[in-house]
């Protein structure tokens, strides 16, 4: 556990963003090592086919994370508050909510997965091999949100460190599974989806037990269910489906664009599926710094530390921003290189696309360093508008370009559509915390 009221906020949000950081590395270098192996062992269309849904499952991904760091708002809110008979309600209100709300979403998904596809343009040469991944994703998401739910409960009270442990078990069994699907068995794409899930089914039963052993107050107790708090479950919920439509709305807007990419052929399905890949990993240290502030300004929330979530606020600035000084050289030395390095592959025009958008969209990453300080600091502080208010204006300005600026352009419209969208969504977040300031 790790108290973040007191003490040196840049020292803290560094010590808890670090473990984040690796742990968003390491699920970011076996996201590159995935597409290696599938190149390696299955082609370029295999690729593609995986490329063709990967803003979907970024889509479901996205959406059961908010949902269970949305949660843990409020059980980090009472563990400030020092309130721990309603840490342990919260947390057993954000499983079974969490699960109820994976079923059903899991459900609604396969049932209709079809007309999603043909919503998406997924090319009928690649067709039948990307429905058989997603759709294994799809099936898993049960187990998705129960892991994703553990590992923010334990951000919640402090340990960023359980998180970054139990990773280290799902990358290093997806691998193996990887290996043993495409290159012993072969059994096409749909292997790596298999490997996942099996991966991700283990690591959240390992997960669950450590964190039950190591923190007793989180451990099921005959009646749980009755001593749920109507007004608490309205609140997570509130919150939850805040940061989850926040990140849904992103991803949407992603999914629009996809669907306008995989129409330009399968150089740029995968062009861009390898520089969303580097960009995440790009991005890492703002998603690592965005979730520290959620826990670290709910905390002092809870404790009513204003003073502190402000400083906090400006350690986040300063240290996001000083990596995207670091970004700009990466990405004009060695971008050709990291491409063929992920993909394996020699296509100049895939090469020469992803190359491309990398250095321009790289330039204003320090609009995205302060977009995400200010979205997950309002979400610690209870303020689901302004940051839901953002992420519209992003799926709205995807939406609107990718059925206008790329039919014009091409793909150096799809490079364009983020860095314009950036500029107008940073506008509400900005004007909310000079608000907070006066």
């Amino acid at each position: 556990m790790n108290d973040m009221t007191e003490g040196s906020p840049f020292r803290i949000i560094i010590r808890f963003a670090i473990p984040i950081l690796l742990g968003n590395l390491l699920q970011l270098a076996y996201n590159v090592i995935d597409m290696r192996l599938v190149g390696s062992f299955l082609g370029d269309r295999a690729l593609a086919a995986v490329g063709a849904t990967a803003v979907l499952y970024t889509l479901f991904i996205g959406f059961f994370m908010g949902i269970a760091n949305g949660f843990a708002v409020t059980t980090a809110r009472h563990f400030g508050g020092r309130d721990m008979e309603k840490v342990h309600i919260a947390f057993i209100s954000s499983v079974l909510m969490g699960a109820a709300l994976a079923a059903f979403i899991s459900i609604l998904c396969l049932v209709f997965l079809g007309p999603l596809l043909r919503f998406l343009n997924v090319p009928d040469s690649i067709y039948d091999d990307s429905a058989s991944y997603i759709r294994i994703i799809i099936a898993g998401i049960l187990i998705t949100m129960i892991y994703n739910i553990l590992i923010a409960s334990a951000r919640a009270i402090g340990d960023s460190i359980t998180p970054l442990l139990t990773l280290f078990v799902s990358v290093g069994l997806n691998i193996i599974g990887d290996i043993l699907f495409l290159g012993v068995l072969r059994t096409g794409v749909w292997g790596a989806a298999a490997a996942t899930v099996i991966a991700q089914t283990v690591t959240a039963i390992v997960c669950g037990v450590y964190i039950l052993r190591k923190y007793p107050f989180y451990r099921y107790r005959g009646g749980d269910v009755s001593r749920m708090e109507k007004e608490m479950m309205l609140t997570m919920m509130k919150t939850g489906l805040s940061m989850a439509f926040m990140s849904s709305l992103i991803s949407i807007g992603s999914f629009i664009l996809q669907t306008a990419i995989n129409a330009l052929g399968n150089s740029y399905i995968v062009a861009q599926s390898a520089a969303r890949r580097i960009t995440d990993i790009l991005m890492s240290v703002f998603v690592a710094c965005g979730h520290t502030m959620a826990t670290y300004c709910s905390q002092n929330l809870g404790a009513r530390r204003w003073d502190r979530i402000h400083q906090g606020m400006r350690a986040g600035y300063w240290i996001t921003c000083l990596w995207c000084a670091a970004v700009l050289i990466i990405v004009y030395t060695l971008a050709p290189t990291l491409i063929c390095l992920i993909t394996g592959s020699s296509d100049t025009i895939m090469i020469d696309a992803a190359t491309q958008y990398l250095r321009i969209d790289s330039i204003l990453y320090v609009l995205v360093a302060v977009i995400f300080i200010q979205r997950n600091s309002m979400q610690g502080i209870g303020d689901t508008v302004t940051p839901l208010i953002s992420s519209g204006i992003e799926m709205a300005g995807k939406i609107i370009l990718a059925y206008t600026l790329v039919p014009a352009l091409g793909y150096f419209g799809v490079i364009l559509v983020e860095p314009i969208v950036w500029i107008v969504m940073i506008i509400p977040l900005i004007l909310k915390v000079r608000k907070w300031e006066k």
